[in-house]
């Protein structure tokens, strides 16, 4: 195999994984190709839990001048530095259907800027959220996909107009692992005035990031993925300039510039990132995420692009010359990290899942694009290729059938 000179400059050969992978106890015994869902839990998780179990047991109410009121604050800015920017820029939240809620929560509808664009390829959460706020003067408007799942640049950017107030977009999109152009999403956002609110939940934490470059206005997305945090540690950035002028109805007393003067009336928005703050923070949630953080800030983002491009060209080569299709963009430059399998009509998705489960293998399927198989930093080349072997086996066997009333997710 010819050696990528990116990998060479970065340090990178097939045994760069296993420098990380006792830190991440279920690959002992599980090839874990499902990051895209749930990446893989970090030992320091435990760690994270247990010094927060002992505090709570230990200080009690004291806990809160200690350290738990700051903590969306203070998670935010270590998530920050994965994605470059400033400090005190980015709040920590539950989820993003939460952070899409506040931030459409501070917008004009009126004034001719209704319009919210984005694609058919959104993770329908988010779509949602958009639909629900037609009440309150805003139109969606969903620009389609081609038959791959891909996106036209051109497409997208010709939607995006005067009357634009909002873009929340998917940074990648979760069936086909579409890169989109956010720097041309952006771009073309300025000219007209619109704002871009940038969903990175499939690709922080395995796709470079540089807020600061792309004069993004908003990224929002959450830890469960290739940031490793699990759960309940959804994330916000607003850029400082706007984060003075937007005013969130959906609110709460962490957003309160005097939260413990315990003022009634009008809230009094707290100064940059704390306005977007709500109600009382889920501190243990937050607190477990910053373990992943640390691990991927520790092999940095750019190795981790190398080597999930590395791993996903093999896989990619190795199903297409065993016969299999790609669903979504075959060029690596246009993909996240995770590759699409398509399968056969007559074939049974949920089945193949559950047939690779029985071997130790896990990944998963959605529809109208199917199977997402996705390695990470902590993945072995024989790993993507076990993969590889046993999902030609079970076309040719036809032995996943045995797997179609399993009920496998």
């Amino acid at each position: 195999m010819t050696e990528d000179p990116t990998e060479r400059s970065l340090d990178l050969s097939p045994a760069w994984p296993e420098r990380w992978r006792d830190r991440f106890p279920i690959l002992a015994e599980t090839t874990y190709l499902v990051t895209h869902s749930l990446g893989a839990m970090p030992r320091g998780v435990e760690e994270k839990l247990s010094a927060f179990t002992r505090q709570w047991a230990t200080r009690g109410v004291r806990a809160w001048a200690e350290g738990w009121w700051d903590t969306p604050v203070e998670v935010g800015n270590l998530l920050a530095r994965i994605m470059n920017a400033p400090k005190g820029s980015v709040t920590m939240h539950q989820n993003v259907s939460v952070v899409q809620a506040i931030v459409a929560s501070a917008i004009d509808f009126g004034a001719g800027r209704d319009r919210v664009v984005y694609t058919d390829q959104n993770f329908p959460s988010n779509s949602y959220v958009w639909e629900s706020w037609r009440r309150y003067g805003a139109q969606p408007v969903v620009v389609p996909s081609e038959a791959d799942g891909r996106v036209p640049t051109e497409r997208l950017l010709e939607a995006i107009d005067e009357r634009t107030a909002i873009v929340p977009i998917s940074h990648v999109c979760f069936r086909t692992s579409f890169l989109q152009d956010a720097a041309a999403i952006c771009a073309r956002a300025r000219e007209v005035g619109a704002l871009v609110l940038l969903d990175a939940y499939q690709s922080l934490g395995t796709v470079p990031i540089d807020v600061e470059a792309l004069g993004v206005d908003m990224v929002c997305g959450g830890s469960v993925k290739w940031l490793c945090g699990g759960p309940g540690a959804g994330y916000l950035y607003v850029r400082e300039e706007l984060a003075r002028t937007l005013r969130p109805a959906i609110t709460g007393w962490a957003a309160h510039s005097s939260p413990f003067a315990f003022d009634m009336g009008e809230q009094q928005w707290a100064d940059g990132a704390r306005r977007f703050l709500h109600g009382t923070p889920a501190v243990a949630s937050l607190l477990q995420a910053s373990a992943g953080y640390e691990v991927v800030l520790e092999v940095g983002v750019e190795r981790i692009r190398a080597w999930s491009m590395h791993l996903l060209e093999r896989l990619r080569r190795g199903l297409e010359e065993r016969g299999f299709t790609i669903h979504g963009p075959r060029s690596k430059d246009e993909r996240g990290g995770t590759l699409t399998v398509a399968l056969h009509e007559d074939e049974h998705g949920p089945a193949f899942v559950a047939a690779l489960e029985a071997r130790g293998i896990l990944v998963d399927h959605r529809p109208e694009a199917g199977l997402r198989v996705s390695p990470h930093f902590y993945t072995l080349e024989e790993e993507v290729d076990a993969f590889i072997s046993a999902v030609t086996e079970l076309r040719a066997s036809g032995a996943w059938r045995g797997h179609v009333t399993s009920g496998a997710y």
